[in-house]
């Protein structure tokens, strides 16, 4: 008996061990890409580095001092406003309408396949393929300004306002969200037992009746889930705003990764830049953690 014990304690070591081997890699690979760039730019935010000082390395510390001017500066303020406007609006948008698709298309019907692989197309294109595309939409000469103009409508000026500058940012990123929204939507749809709605019509459920007391809460995992993931997507976007407007005009259309990249390489503010990209890593951090805790707690 002790030595059947014995073996079998040794097997669980030497599978603890493989499973340890087989986690090094992805360990190494997170250590040194994800890892050593966080710790040093948590670093470099706590410094005062430029253009005159990096290649000397006598940059000084000077502690918070970048987080104090960071908050006190006007136009950070603005680019945090705009950042959690763009994000709101687009998850407000993205999950109204890709959850309607999804509701559509869990219907069986004999097109249904086709549509939708073209509405997944958009999903498909490479963000600065789309940027592209939405900058000769909504150009002056655009599109958008030419299907007004048959119409008797004068079209504004989209991207040189900051006002539509923004709204012209969120339809692209919406065209983009949406077939996300509605691929995660749908397999949740797809996970809700058909004899519950068969049930309750037999009971007399309508149809919006089941909607709210059965499929919302029997969805409540894949709506949190399609949530959080689009608020991190969309949080630290930055390809969209890059392509199609590069943060103008007068900073109107920039967000939190546009600034950073703006005050680290345009304006050489190495260590404004690092805290600006600290402040989007804490923000979606929270995000993260707070997701967890209702995972958890619905697990519970």
């Amino acid at each position: 008996m002790e030595l059947k014990k014995t073996k079998t304690l040794n097997m669980q070591a030497r599978k603890r061990r493989e499973a340890y081997a087989f986690m090094l890699p992805a360990a190494i690979y997170m250590i040194v890409f994800a890892g050593y760039p966080l710790i040093y730019n948590l670093i470099l935010s706590l410094k005062d580095t430029n253009v005159t000082n990096l290649t000397s390395g006598t940059s000084v510390f000077i502690g918070l001092e970048n987080y104090r001017t960071l908050f006190s500066d006007p136009t950070f303020l603005m680019v945090l406003r705009n950042t959690f406007i763009f994000t709101i609006a687009c998850l407000v948008f993205q999950f109204t309408i890709g959850f309607a698709f999804a509701l559509f298309f869990s219907q069986k019907f004999k097109i249904g396949g086709p549509i939708r692989g073209i509405i997944l197309v958009s999903y498909m294109m490479p963000l600065s393929v789309t940027g592209l595309l939405g900058k000769n939409i909504f150009s002056n000469a655009g599109l958008i300004n030419d299907l007004l103009s048959k119409i008797g409508i004068a079209g504004p000026e989209w991207l040189v306002n900051g006002t539509t500058a923004l709204i012209a940012i969120i339809i692209m990123n919406c065209w983009v969200g949406i077939p996300f929204n509605m691929l995660l939507l749908l397999s949740g749809l797809t996970n809700v037992p058909q004899d519950v709605y068969e049930s309750s019509a037999l009971d007399g459920a309508t149809k919006m009746q089941q909607f709210f007391h059965i499929t919302l809460p029997l969805m409540k995992g894949a709506v949190m889930s399609t949530l959080m993931l689009g608020f991190i997507y969309t949080f630290r976007a930055f390809d969209l705003m890059y392509i199609m407007t590069a943060g103008g005009p007068m900073n109107q259309t920039d967000v939190l990764g546009t600034y950073a990249y703006s005050l680290s390489f345009t304006k050489y503010e190495f260590s404004l830049g690092a805290t600006v990209a600290m402040v989007l890593f804490l923000v979606l951090l929270v995000i993260g953690i707070f997701y967890l805790i209702l995972v958890n707690r619905e697990d519970d």
